[in-house]
């Protein structure tokens, strides 16, 4: 088969891994930019001026002129590059290690073993097993471990209730019924025969749609892709079905990765149909805050985690960068991106992070760190910080509506303060480093673009849904003017940026925050875990509490969100839709 006729089919081979100029192409949907086009010209003189002031550089005439023939040169070599196809999975050779050079963790990683869990009050089974829809892993894996239901029922229950309510949230992209009920058939094969796998077997998941599913759609959200079939599952797809995990539904993402929208719609928020489950895992939000999931698996570049996690009322895991594999995941920036769970309680996400973490032979950037979990619903012998002026001040970035809903929040902050201290947590008051973190963020935009350069230059980004000044096709073309040397020296600032972040943890063992935070876009640069938890409700919707923790030290956080957990009532309200 021609590579040509397998893209028209929308299969995309293993080394041929989502190629992207040449699906848009051969739709004959788009047409390519003119300024791809060789050009023989020499750079003008005014170009090179333009160029400048885009940079916010200046040199003179005789400068400009002397650079003519090496920028003719570069412009050369750069049209060769664009010739040359590259698979979208292709790592660029450069690397991002969190840890500073001296800070290796050590260690051995092993990936679903048995984890230490709690005690669990046993639950009985109605006639109706939708009275199980809003109920933990936890419980869910004791009630299949006893037999006392079964995963093709609870399955079955799921399906249907993605059917019900997938349209009305629009946070279901494909339904994998066919392959769940032969996940499920199995499940309980083996437990007839005494096999278990652990405490995820037999549980019905979803997966944000980004992730490779083989012979099932993987559309990224965006409609270049609707119709995409990658020939491989993603390693966390992998990992989650050797725990004997059944995946019931890809579910929506933002188009690409970016917030809420998707070419089916806006995705919904579960507590208020008028309202947003943000993005960009916004499937994953929505899904297991309705109910309609055992749990999720969304990833997270600059909150897409924690975002719609706090928005939609779960509980959301970021691991450490390089924690779990991204092997069959989409690339928006490789040094950014990251793979969690989203769940209904912290146990729960303890569990899904215990399957899918460590590394796979396929993604360099996972270290052999081991997951220590124990639990222990206790702050005994932490040291916790917390961004005091977060809890009192609104920031001062604030929209006029982001604002009022600050205000309206701050009463629930302040309650969960006092929940903390009720809980036995000592809360030493502290700052973030005094750090323009702002200005290395555009390492995010500058890979994003690199990762979707060919659909940019084919004209693909116009059949993205949105198409507004701050989403990705705009986005995308404005990178295009990042200069390397600014994206390389960025990249040392965010060096300076670790070393802060290290002196500041140094002294702590976590800090808590408002879920939106400052420190949520300095830590998904510095690769910090954190899980955010409901922490109280305003006006109807959630109201959550963020827990920031040490490089691969994600115990920590859960332990002390399970304590919050414990020592209050949010985690069991869920939305009626």
């Amino acid at each position: 088969m021609s590579r040509q006729v397998a893209v028209r089919r929308g299969t995309v081979g293993r080394r041929g891994f989502l190629r992207v100029a040449p699906a848009a192409l051969a739709s004959g949907l788009v047409t390519p930019l003119v300024a791809a086009q060789p050009d023989t010209d020499p750079i003008p003189l005014t170009a090179i001026s333009g160029a400048e002031r885009v940079a916010g550089l200046e040199f003179t005439p005789a400068e400009q002129a002397m650079m003519q023939e090496g920028l003719d040169r570069n412009r050369k070599r750069f049209e060769t590059l664009r010739e040359l196809d590259i698979p979208h999975d292709t790592e660029p050779a450069v690397a991002f290690r969190p840890n500073l050079p001296g800070r290796t963790p050590t260690g051995v990683a092993t990936p679903n073993a048995p984890l230490p869990l709690s005690p669990v009050s046993p639950v009985s089974v109605s006639d109706s097993l939708e009275d199980l829809a809003f109920e933990p892993v936890r419980t869910l894996a004791d009630l299949l471990r006893r037999r006392a239901v079964s995963s093709t029922a609870l399955t079955r229950m799921y399906l249907d209730r993605l059917k019900r309510y997938g349209d009305t949230l629009k946070c279901v992209v494909t339904l994998t019924e066919s392959l769940a009920l032969e996940q499920a058939r199995q499940a309980d094969a083996e437990f007839t025969e005494g096999r278990y796998r652990g405490p995820l077997h037999g549980v019905p998941w979803g997966a944000k749609d980004l992730l490779a599913t083989k012979g099932i759609r993987t559309t990224w959200g965006a409609k270049p892709y609707e119709h995409q079939v990658i020939d491989l599952d993603a390693t966390v797809v992998e990992r989650l079905r050797d725990a004997g995990a059944v995946l019931v539904a890809k579910l929506s993402m933002g188009a690409l990765a970016q917030g809420g929208v998707w070419f089916g719609g806006s995705t919904r928020n579960p507590w208020n149909l008028e309202r947003s489950s943000s993005g960009s895992s916004a499937g994953p939000g929505a899904a297991t805050a309705a109910g309609l999931v055992g749990f999720s698996i969304g990833t997270e570049t600059r909150g897409s985690i924690i975002s719609p996690s706090a928005a939609c009322g779960v509980t959301g895991l970021r691991p450490t960068y390089g924690r779990v594999s991204r092997y069959g995941a989409m690339a928006l920036s490789w040094t950014m991106d990251k793979i969690g769970p989203m769940c209904r309680s912290v146990e729960d996400c303890a569990l899904v992070f215990n399957a899918i973490y460590g590394p796979d032979g396929r993604d360099g950037t996972v270290l052999d760190v081991p997951f220590e979990w124990t639990p222990d619903p206790s702050f005994a012998g932490l040291r916790v910080g917390y961004l005091r002026e977060e809890f009192e001040v609104p920031p001062d970035d604030l929209s006029d509506e982001r604002r009022a809903q600050w205000e309206v929040q701050r009463p629930s902050l302040a309650a969960a303060l006092e929940a903390l201290r009720g809980a036995g947590a000592h809360l030493d008051p502290i700052r973030l480093p005094d750090f323009p973190s702002d200005a290395v963020g555009f390492v995010l935009t500058a890979e994003a673009a690199a990762s979707f350069d060919d659909l940019t230059r084919s004209r693909g980004v116009d059949q993205l849904t949105s198409q507004s000044p701050r989403s990705w096709p705009n986005t995308f073309r404005t990178s295009r003017f990042i200069p390397a040397v600014e994206y390389i020296r960025a990249q040392r600032a965010r060096t300076l940026l670790m070393q802060r972040m290290e002196a500041l943890m140094g002294d702590y063992d976590l800090f808590v925050s408002p879920s939106r935070s400052a420190s949520l876009g300095i830590t998904n640069l510095t690769g910090h875990p954190a899980i955010v938890v409901k922490a109280g409700f305003a006006e109807g919707m959630p109201v959550s509490l963020m827990f920031t923790g040490r490089l691969y030290d994600e115990g920590t956080i859960l332990r002390a969100a399970m304590a919050f957990e414990r020592a209050t009532p949010w985690h069991k309200q869920h939305p009626t839709i």
